[in-house]
């Protein structure tokens, strides 16, 4: 079962523009109460390693918790929802802080 803050790998499909595309991983941002219903469609924040000076990404170290490999940056201005198919894999979780700041990302972007 998903639980919030886990980091997924996904298989996105072709990008279109400047879209998150490909395998790529992602943290799953859906509240846990939904999550708790085993839904078909969750709510993710893609993942890059290029990190890039911005107010919509949130930098993200590797552990052993969120199983990345690499410092990566969540793009928060690609907040997407994704059908539960399109997981290949879990790494892990990114815990409660970098979770937050996610969701607080989030917030600023869409003015909540």
């Amino acid at each position: 079962m998903l639980t919030p803050g886990d980091v997924v790998v996904l298989d996105l499909g072709t990008p279109a523009g400047s879209e998150a595309g490909l395998h790529r991983p992602a943290v799953v941002v859906t509240a846990a109460r939904v999550l708790a219903g085993g839904p078909t469609v969750i709510q993710v924040v893609p993942l890059t390693r290029t990190i890039r000076p911005s107010s919509s990404e949130v930098v993200i170290d590797p552990d052993h918790a969120n199983g990345l490999s690499a410092r990566s940056a969540a793009r928060c201005q690609h907040l997407r929802s994704v059908a539960t198919t399109r997981i290949r894999d879990h790494t892990g979780n990114a815990g409660p802080v970098v979770l937050g700041e996610i969701r607080e990302t989030l917030a600023l972007l869409l003015d909540l």
